[in-house]
């Protein structure tokens, strides 16, 4: 193939945002750089690399050895298969967008990509609109990236290694088949916006509320019927996406309930008597499971639980205007009456929900998108 100019390579076309597929979530919270034109003067910095330049699904060979400036690479709708071993040279390479190609089967990554200067360099990359069934291993230990995007794929699951991209700030996953969030992700420091949006997710871990930095949380289009009580613990979270779940429209409520054991019902004596001890009366194992005593929010039992308790849903108001089901547990079926319930009405759910709502100031939750 013959080489073409950086001036002409810089013509190539770009899609349009309307291409993405992606929601408007992602395109607010980091915007992508526009490709600029490279003069002749100058080593291009920036590239949109046209269709008319892939062959076999792959980009041209000693596309890097032309560019070594690149900082910037587009090869969005491309019909690319893979991303070859061209680009592993691209030390400065901080920005690949790749969106809305053929890229998932094995091989559409180059091999080596971690240690690489590529590997090094990257710091955004966009993947959405491709045919991945999983994260590549590969894309997990890209220890730099800030920002990276698979809407639109095929995606089942989050495993667990997403915690080793410890940079990362903005994660687009939205338009997949993710039914579940894991626990990981909480392990992750600088994260602020996250998108899951349209996918099957059932539940929200409550390690989830350990995220320092998150500002955006976006939920729409799932399966959720509550949220945990943890998520008030987000006191950063200016936006929270719920609109198209089940519990905008109602909500679940668990009356299952396991009889509490013989060393619960002492702890549970022992702690609401205080009954006093000291650790030379009792057993290092017992010492400790007494320490694991949880308060029933119930203002009025003034009980406490250990392993068994009633799961239960109570509305809470977000600004004045939303109630959002979270989940919280009491230590008996007998204190569920003063609270919320499929039949209750707002009036006799008011009560139940003041002590909540003082925690809740309108600063603390900006946007609560329901519809």
């Amino acid at each position: 193939m013959a080489a073409a100019a950086p001036g002409a390579a810089a013509e190539g076309r770009r899609p349009s945002a309307s291409e993405d597929g992606e929601e408007e979530a992602a395109e607010e919270a980091e915007p992508e750089p526009e490709p600029e034109r490279s003069s002749c003067s100058s080593p291009a910095r920036r590239l949109v690399v046209p269709g008319s330049w892939v062959s076999s699904g792959g980009l041209p060979a000693g596309l890097g050895r032309r560019f070594p400036w690149l900082e910037v690479l587009d090869v969005s709708g491309a019909g690319l298969a893979s991303l070859g071993a061209e680009l592993l040279p691209l030390g400065r390479l901080h920005t690949l967008l790749a969106k809305n190609n053929r890229l998932g089967g094995e091989g559409a990554l180059p091999k080596g990509l971690p240690a690489s200067p590529l590997g090094r360099a990257l710091r955004v990359l966009n993947l959405s609109g491709n045919r991945f069934a999983r994260l590549p291993a590969a894309l997990l230990a890209l220890r730099g990236l800030r920002s990276l995007s698979l809407g639109g794929n095929r995606l089942a699951a989050i495993p667990a290694d997403i915690q080793h991209l410890r940079s990362l700030e903005f994660l687009y996953l939205g338009g997949n088949f993710i039914t579940a969030i894991p626990p990981e992700l909480a392990n992750l420091p600088s994260l602020s916006y996250l998108v899951l949006c349209d996918n099957k997710i059932q539940s929200i871990p409550p390690q989830l509320a350990q995220l320092p930095s998150l500002r955006s949380l976006s939920l729409h289009n799932n399966l959720l019927t509550y949220l945990p009580r943890e998520i008030l613990n987000l006191v950063h979270l200016e936006e929270l996406s719920l609109r198209g779940n089940p519990l905008v429209v109602r909500f679940v409520r668990d009356l299952t309930y396991n009889p509490p054991s013989l060393q619960e019902l002492a702890g549970r004596t022992i702690k609401t008597r205080n009954i006093p001890y000291v650790s030379q009366d009792l057993p290092a194992s017992l010492l400790q499971y007494l320490d694991l005593a949880s308060n029933c929010p119930n203002p009025k039992c003034g009980g406490v639980y250990f392993d068994s308790c009633v799961r239960q849903i109570k509305f809470v108001d977000f600004c004045g205007k939303y109630r959002l089901p979270l989940m919280h547990y009491l230590c008996s079926p007998e204190c569920s009456s003063p609270y919320s319930s499929a039949s209750q009405s707002s009036t006799s759910q008011s009560e139940s929900d003041s002590e909540d709502e003082a925690l809740v100031s309108a600063r603390r939750m900006q946007k609560v998108l329901l519809g």
